[in-house]
This record gives structure tokens, C-alpha cells and sequence, in this order.
């Protein structure tokens, strides 16, 4: 009597188990109708446009507009955020590094801008009305705005090819200026439309194989100024630069250029490493640009050097930035191929200030908005192509002078753009003799900071294919040209991407003993393996046309070498689990090739279930009566799948 008392209780246990996992299963296939792609679509757009909408409690208050419209100001223009509490010791704080930064940045601009074949001034304009206008809308603290390096060779690489700067330096301005308005436009719409994914598609390893690439590139170039060479290559391959470097040498270069350049960059090489070892001389290497462009210039004047061949600047234009919305050239017959040199630069100067800002953001522990910086960036470049400005973004060697000199907001850009508009009002005559030798020294000694092996190391250590993308960058850069380089990064990505996609893994899970979890096999040798249950789970976010055919196969394979086994007496398969849970979506061909998966384990005497589907997997195998069609074997856990399913087998015995 006592044991089947126990007996009958022990089934009712039993019963009442299958029962609640019956109605767990019937959470997953009763699950209501993820959102419509109307709705998606819709509620992206409401995002769009209102993308703080959420955050303003006050939009629906009537008696609160005075605080919504703060709410908005502060979030598009941030400056209003951090002004409420500034005080005197942040703005002596930001005073310094304003005006340390504004040492740097001078002869650094100067430089730059002959880099990318404009007049010097061109580099000043720069750094004062982008500068001023991030300061209004960036977010980070720490970012220092104005021209660099890399986007310099971008413009002095592509725009070329539409205009000649030397036979006609006015259209070849035009042209570089108008590509400023074009990328301003990009970013702005990256940061409006939240676009910024599309700057994912030039990942790290591209973004360091094609910076050291171009720094290798921009070095050599610098042999111009260096040799003094009159006449040098347009092309930025480093085969045909070494051969212009080489039949210069070889028929007149001027030693005193070489002489006087590389014992200025070997002092400001000097003021670096003393900089490195006591921090408090942190002022030292970033004034030294511009002790070494106020002494050479103090030389070649009182020697009269360019007399016997040394190159100097001559005139630069004195005064403010001259409005130039009249200068745009819609109407060029090259106006494509501007919009997309205007798109490759807006990308690669996205990229590398956001990498910038986002270093010294981690260090101070605070964090930028990504898409409010995009739309700070192509503000900052519409507008600086109306005042005679050429593409700005932050700056790597500046924001760490920045940072190292204590800035404490943005308000440091401000100060810097004012030093540098007093400069353009009252020194620029004094500017005349300096020598080009020292402004090519300044920027090479800028250059071994965007060199990264290291990284380069360590991306190859992590990750082969990602080391694929950085070396692609590097030598298409090298060899080829910039665009090649952006080029080759960005084919090798996607072709990384389509490999994963349509060669996904599988892994066959196991329970941990003592737990109800279940892991891979291979990665966890201690795991169990249920010898009648085959339980599989494939390493994809999407089951589609691309790779659904693939996956079926592998998982046919697997069954059918366990099928053999079974031959052998070694595994009895029953049931083939399928865990879903990492599958986000599914198409036709997916749907199809799990039902054409079913049939097939049926022919061998198995049985076909899933388990964790995302909602918009079962709601399309829902509609496809796809649940029906395998008896309803959809469950919300894999311990739960092979519960109900060998213990319906097992009450069939």
C-alpha cells in the first residue's frame, strides 16, 4: 500500500513536471507579434528626429517650455551644460593649456597646410573657426580641433588629379574648399540620421595599417622641404617618391636646407625626450615647434640664408578668415568625384577623432556622444569651408598637449583660436624668412606618434584576419595610394564578414555536471554528452539564403556519423536539439532548410527540436507553420528538450 502510494505520488510529480514545461513551451509559441518593419522604421525616424525626446520631462508641461528649451540648448550645444560651472581656477587651468597648445599649433598648421598644397594661411584659418565652433557643440574635454596630418595628405593626394595646385593654385583652392563642404555634410548627416555604423566599416586594424602606412608616406614627402628640392612628385606611392628624392640627390639639392632642418628636429626630438622624463617640463616639447620656427627665422634673417638657397615661407597673408561661400564650386564638371573625396575624408577624420577623444575620455572617466561630436565635426566643416578653411579634426599630438597641460574643458580650443587670431592680425610678417626646412622638421617630428607597431603586433596576435585588414591598409597606402589602401581595408573587412557569415560554426553542447547548463563540449571537456540526444547550437546571428544550406549540411553530417555509431553500438541518437538562442533572425531559405532538415532525420528515425528561438524567429515560424509541421518540439530550454522529448520516448517504450 505504502509503495504505490509513493508510486502514484511519484507519477503525479511527474505529470505535474511535464505539465509546467508543456506550458513553458507554449510561452515560446504563443509569444505575441514582434513590432511590424513600419513600425521599426517609424519609431528610428521618431528617434531621428527627436533623439532627446525621452530625456525632456517638461515637453509635455506646459507651464515648463522656459525648461524644455534649456533641455535642447544644453543638449545641442553642450557648452551651455559645462558653463554653469565654471569658475576662475578652471579657466587659469584651461588659459594654460590654451596657450601651450597654441605654440604647437601655429607652426604645426603652417606646416600642414603646405602639406596640402595651400598657402600657409590656410592652415591658421583652420585653427580658428573650427576650433571655436567644436567648442560650442563637442563633447570632450581634452579634443584639440584643427588640421593634421593625415587629412592632409588625403587632400593633397586626391584633389590633384582634378586641378593642377601649381598651374593653377586659385582652382586647385576652390576644389579643396568645396571638398570641405561636402565632408562637413557627411558628418553632419552621420551624426543627424545616426549613421555613425558606417565609420565601423573602417575597423581598427584598417584604421592603424593605413595611418602608419600614410605616416610613412607623409615622411617622405618631407624630403622636399628637407633637401630643399624645387620640384618634386605629385604621386604619394613610396616607389615614386623615392625615385624623385633619388634623381634630386643625384642633380641639385641645397645642403644648407638639410643642414638647418635636421638640427631643428633633432632639438625638438631632444625637447621631447626630456619632456618624457620629468613631467613638469611637459611645456618644453610642445613650445618647441615654435621656439625652433621663432629662432630659425631670427637665423635665416640675420644671415641672410635665403640668399644662398635656403627656402622660406615668403608672404602670408595678414588678417582674419576671409569668407569664401562664394568660392564653392557646384557647377565643376568634377563635382563627383569632389563629393567623394569629400566622403573618404569626412570618414577617415571621424575616425581619428573619435579614437582621440574617446583615449582621453577613458583616462579623465567621463564620456563623449558619439553621434553629437559627428554632428559638431560637420557643422565645424560647413562652416570652415565659408571662411577659408580646409578639413579640421582632432588632432592626436595636440589633444595629448591638451590633456598634459591641464585643460579642463573645451574652452581651451577658445583660447587657442584667439591666440591664433592675434597672430594672424600682428606676426604673420614676421613669418617671412622662415625656412621651409624647419616647418618639414616639425611635422616629421610629429610622425613616429601615428607609427604603431606595437599595435600592429598585437592585432596579429589576437586576430589574423583582423592583422589581414591592417596590412592591406599599410601597403596599398605604401604602394599604391591612399584611396588603394582605404580600399583594400575595407574589401578584406567585408570579405571577412561574408566568410563568418556563410560559414558559420557549430558546436555540440553538453550539461555541466550538477548544473542545468549546457556548453560546448570542446571548450568544456567536463561537460556530458546525452547519449541519446544530439544537442547542437550554431554560432550565428542569421540563418539566411547565404549560409542555410551550409549549416543543414554540416548538422546532416553530424547525425549521420552518430547514426554510424549507433551501428556500432557506441551512441543511440533519438533527437537532434537545435539551440537557437544565439539565431536573431531567419528567411525563406532558412525556414526551408530546417524543414528539408527535418524530413531528412525523420527518414533515419530522428526527431527535429528547437529551443530559445528569438521572437522573430518563432514568429516567422509560426507563420510558416513550421511549429505544426515538427509536432510542436519547441521549447524554451535545452534540459527541458530532452526532458520532454526522451521522456515521451521512454513512455512510448
Amino acid at each position: 500500500m505504502a509503495s504505490s502510494a509513493i508510486e502514484t505520488d511519484g507519477q503525479e510529480i511527474l505529470d505535474l513536471e511535464k505539465n509546467r514545461q508543456a506550458e513553458k513551451a507554449q510561452w515560446v509559441l504563443n509569444a505575441p507579434e514582434p513590432p511590424s518593419l513600419w513600425r521599426e522604421l517609424m519609431d528610428s525616424a521618431r528617434e531621428t528626429v527627436l533623439p532627446h525626446g525621452k530625456r525632456f520631462p517638461y515637453l509635455k508641461d506646459k507651464d515648463g517650455l522656459f525648461k524644455t528649451v534649456i533641455s535642447v540648448l544644453q543638449a545641442m550645444f553642450p557648452i551651455f551644460s559645462w558653463c554653469r560651472h565654471y569658475n576662475a581656477t578652471k579657466l587659469r587651468n584651461d588659459l594654460l593649456a590654451g596657450l601651450t597648445l597654441a605654440s604647437l599649433c601655429i607652426p604645426q598648421s603652417i606646416g600642414y597646410a603646405t602639406l596640402a598644397k595651400l598657402d600657409p594661411q590656410y592652415g591658421l584659418y583652420t585653427s580658428v573657426i573650427p576650433p571655436l565652433i567644436y567648442a560650442v557643440m563637442g563633447t570632450s574635454r581634452d579634443i584639440a580641433i584643427g588640421p593634421v596630418a593625415v587629412v592632409s595628405l588625403l587632400m593633397s593626394s586626391m584633389v590633384p588629379k582634378l586641378e593642377d595646385p601649381e598651374a593653377n593654385p586659385i582652382a586647385y583652392r576652390n576644389l579643396v574648399l568645396t571638398t570641405t563642404f561636402f565632408a562637413g555634410i557627411f558628418q553632419a548627416a552621420f551624426g543627424l540620421f545616426r549613421l555613425g555604423f558606417l565609420v565601423d566599416f573602417l575597423s581598427h586594424a584598417a584604421i592603424v595599417g593605413f595611418v602608419s602606412g600614410a605616416a610613412i608616406v607623409i615622411g617622405l614627402q618631407q624630403m622636399k622641404g628637407l633637401l630643399g628640392i624645387a620640384h618634386f612628385t605629385n604621386k604619394t606611392d613610396v616607389i615614386s617618391v623615392m625615385q624623385a628624392i633619388w634623381r634630386s640627390v643625384h642633380h641639385y639639392w641645397n645642403p644648407h636646407n638639410f643642414i638647418l632642418g635636421c638640427s631643428f628636429l633633432s632639438f625638438i626630438i631632444l625637447t621631447r625626450f626630456v619632456g618624457k622624463r620629468n613631467r613638469k617640463l611637459f611645456w618644453l616639447p610642445a613650445t618647441a615647434p615654435l621656439i625652433s620656427v621663432v629662432l630659425s627665422t631670427l637665423l635665416v634673417y640675420l644671415t641672410r640664408a635665403d640668399k644662398h638657397g635656403v627656402m622660406i615661407i615668403k608672404h602670408i597673408k595678414k588678417g582674419l578668415n576671409p569668407g569664401s561661400i562664394h568660392e564653392l564650386q557646384f557647377n565643376n564638371p568634377h563635382i563627383g568625384e569632389v563629393a567623394k573625396t569629400g566622403l573618404i575624408v569626412a570618414v577617415i577624420a571621424i575616425t581619428e577623432a573619435t579614437a582621440v577623444g574617446r583615449s582621453f575620455a577613458s583616462i579623465k572617466g567621463y564620456r563623449i556622444n558619439g553621434n553629437q561630436e559627428m554632428v559638431a565635426f560637420g557643422f565645424m566643416n560647413i562652416l570652415g569651408s565659408f571662411t577659408s578653411c580646409y578639413v579640421a579634426t582632432g588632432s592626436f599630438s595636440r589633444s595629448a598637449v591638451n590633456f598634459s597641460a591641464g585643460c579642463e574643458t573645451a574652452m581651451s580650443n577658445i583660447v587657442m583660436a584667439i591666440t591664433v587670431i592675434i597672430s594672424l592680425e600682428l606676426f604673420t610678417r614676421f613669418l617671412y624668412f622662415t625656412p621651409i626646412a624647419v616647418l618639414s622638421a616639425i611635422i616629421l617630428s610629429a610622425l613616429p606618434g601615428l607609427v604603431d607597431p606595437h599595435e600592429a603586433y598585437y592585432i596579429w596576435k589576437v586576430d589574423k584576419l583582423d592583422f589581414l585588414v591592417c596590412i592591406g591598409a599599410f601597403f596599398g597606402v605604401l604602394f599604391a595610394s591612399v584611396e588603394i589602401g582605404l580600399l583594400a581595408a575595407v574589401i578584406i573587412s567585408f570579405v571577412k564578414i561574408i566568410i563568418i557569415s556563410i560559414r558559420p560554426g557549430t558546436e555540440e553542447l553538453g550539461r555541466l555536471p550538477g548544473t542545468d547548463i549546457f556548453c560546448d563540449v570542446n571548450q568544456y571537456p567536463m561537460a556530458v554528452k546525452n547519449s541519446k540526444a544530439l544537442i547542437i547550437r550554431v554560432k550565428s546571428g542569421l540563418l539566411c539564403f547565404a549560409n542555410a544550406n551550409f549549416v543543414k549540411e554540416k548538422i546532416m553530417k553530424w547525425a549521420t556519423e552518430e547514426e554510424e555509431n549507433d551501428s556500432k553500438g557506441k551512441r543511440t541518437v533519438q533527437v537532434v536539439i537545435l539551440d537557437m538562442s544565439n539565431l536573431m533572425n531567419i528567411d525563406m531559405s532558412g525556414i526551408a532548410s530546417l524543414l528539408e532538415l527535418q524530413n531528412n532525420l525523420a527518414s533515419g528515425g530522428m526527431e527535429l527540436a528547437i529551443t530559445n528561438p528569438k521572437w522573430q524567429v518563432i514568429h516567422k515560424l509560426r507563420l510558416a507553420n513550421f511549429a505544426t509541421k515538427m509536432g510542436g518540439r519547441v521549447f524554451l530550454t535545452v534540459g527541458e528538450a530532452v526532458d520532454m522529448c526522451l521522456g515521451a520516448k521512454m513512455a512510448a517504450v
